[in-house]
Parts: C-alpha cells; structure tokens; sequence
C-alpha cells in the first residue's frame, strides 16, 4: 500500500533517485542547493541514503537472524537489553500509538504475526486453531515492553516476548531521510519508503493516496514541507485460506486478522514514523472507532472503505482540507 508521488505544478523539476531496501522499494527527490559550494551529488546522496536504509535495515529487519530486534527476540531473558538508540525512539513512538488507539496498535505482535504465516517463518498451510490464537494471544501485550532511554536499552516483562516494529520502522525511515538531505544541503525533498511519504523545506509537494483494489488514485493532497502522510492497507500481503482472503494486518486484541469493509487508512501528521503506526493502529479499530478518535484529536485522516463493488471515502475535516483533486 502506498502513494503516488507528484511533482508541484509549475515547479522546477526535482532530481529523483530511487531503490529498494527494508523489503520494499524508496524514492527520493530532491531540489538541488543553489549554491555549488553547498551542493551534494546525485551519486553521493544515493550512496549515503542507501547506507542509511541499509544501518535501520540492520536494526528492524525481523527476517535477518542478525538484526537487533531479531536478536533480542531471540533472547530469553527479563534483563535489561542495550540496543541503539534508534530502537529505542521507535520502541518509545510504538507505546505512545499503543496506548492512544487502546492497544489496537501493538509493536508485540510478532508471534500472531508468524503464527498466522506472516512472519519471517513463512506461511502456514492450515489456519490456526482456536486454542492456538488464544495461547498465542496470551504473550502479546505493549505494556509487558519496557523501555529505557538512559542508557538505552529494552526489557521484556515475560521471556517469551518479541517485537516486530515494521509499522514505525519504515516511517522512521522516512524521517531519518529527511534528516540526511537536510546535512547534505538539499533541504527541499520529498522522501518515500514504502507507503510512507516525507516532505521538507518551502516547496509543497502533490502525492495520491492509490486506490487499494484498482489503478488510479482515489485522491491527491498537497503536502506542505515538513508533514507525513503514510497509507496502511490490508490487500496486498494476504493469504487465501477456507475460502477467505485474510491480510497481513493482525488485531492484537483479538489475535486475528482484520476482517473489515476497510481497504486503507492514510494519516497526515508531522512525523512519518506516527504517522505510520497510526494508519495501521486505526485501521485496526476500524471505521467508527478510528473516525471517532481521529476527530477527537484532530488528525488528518482518510478512510478508504468497500460498499459491495464501490469504493467510499470518509475523511476528518483536517485531511479534507489537503485534498486538491480526487
């Protein structure tokens, strides 16, 4: 699930590069300094980029036996864990989200993402039992995550625990982006990991919110510099199993995927690492409940929702007022 990236109209055309990594593809462009003495290369900018994604690969990667987070669910242990402070800030976003969307967001879900065949394991060919989702349901719980920033490090309440935070990470990613093109001079870009999208600097940037099911883009907001827009979808990563089609988006209050007339949830906010999580965690609320809490805290949020064989759309006021074009 993603965006699809624009160029302003009337705007001088931006350098792109582009890439794959974190298990998905990236995209930068980027409006080069005027100043030549300033100026970073094309070549240089990809190569420190992809040095970046390749260093927080090596952090969150929950399918490299190496990473940080792999080791630490590897780990039997309640001790305090050091890690880079990078996990830690991502660790520290996933509990916030968590406990504003009621645990409907749980960075502790990696083991009813693998018991479902959505983890690094790979897919299962039955689907779980009843007794087997409670079992597993039973050692997930956001709360059981402790965190330290001082030195940082992370505890487990129970042994058996383990983290999957591809739902930050990737947003995170697109911050730490963005921080990068702005040491390296070209503060005006626009930063894309996945379906997770950042913009910096004066230039207002148009990017399409896609349409889950079908081509095109169900519409198209223009982003001033310095917001996030990230998009959760539940269609692509799915399995089909009895007949059902059941997404890669799991319930961690439920223990099972999310089965709604939700397609995609996309989030503005200043962060692209909440603004993530935040996509995932309201489309696991679902619809009313997501709407209700996005219109409590004013969030600029878009619903993309199936009525038989049409597409609606529900939006806040705050993502309404973004929208140039649908």
């Amino acid at each position: 699930m993603g965006a699809a990236l624009m160029v302003s109209p009337g705007a001088a055309e931006p350098v792109a590069l582009a890439g794959r990594a974190m298990g998905t593809t990236w995209a930068v462009k980027f409006v080069p300094a005027t100043d030549a003495r300033e100026a970073t290369s094309a070549e240089e900018i990809k190569r420190r980029v992809a040095a970046r994604l390749e260093e927080l690969e090596q952090l969150f990667s929950t399918y490299r036996p190496s990473s940080t987070v792999s080791r630490f669910n590897a780990l039997r242990s309640t001790e305090w864990i050091a890690v880079p402070q990078d996990v830690v800030t991502v660790a520290a976003i996933g509990r916030e989200i968590s406990e504003l969307t009621g645990g409907a967001f749980d960075a502790t879900v990696a083991p009813l993402l693998a018991l479902w065949g959505f983890g690094p394991e790979g897919r299962q060919r039955e689907l779980p039992t009843e007794a087997q989702v409670v079992a597993v349901r039973g050692r997930v719980g956001w709360e059981r995550l402790e965190l330290r920033t001082e030195p940082p490090a992370l505890r487990k309440a129970e042994a058996s625990l383990a983290v999957d935070f591809s739902s930050v990470a990737k947003g995170f990613a697109s911050d730490a982006l963005s921080e990068l093109l702005v040491s390296l001079g070209a503060e005006t870009h626009l930063v894309q990991v996945g379906g997770d999208v950042k913009t910096s600097g004066v230039r207002r940037w148009r990017v399409g919110v896609e349409r889950p099911e079908a081509r095109g883009v169900a519409a198209v907001v223009e982003l001033p510099g310095g917001k996030a827009l990230s998009t959760s979808g539940n269609g692509r990563n799915a399995i089909e199993r009895a007949g059902r089609r059941l997404g890669h988006i799991i319930d961690p209050r439920t223990g099972r995927p999310v089965e709604s007339e939700v397609l995609s949830v996309s989030v503005v906010h200043d962060a692209c690492a909440r603004s993530s999580a935040l996509a995932t965690g309201l489309l696991v609320l679902g619809l009313e409940d997501g709407l209700r809490l996005a219109r409590r805290e004013g969030w600029a949020v878009l619903f993309l929702v199936r009525r038989g064989a049409e597409m609606e759309t529900r939006a806040t006021a705050e993502f309404e007022a973004l929208i140039v074009d649908r």
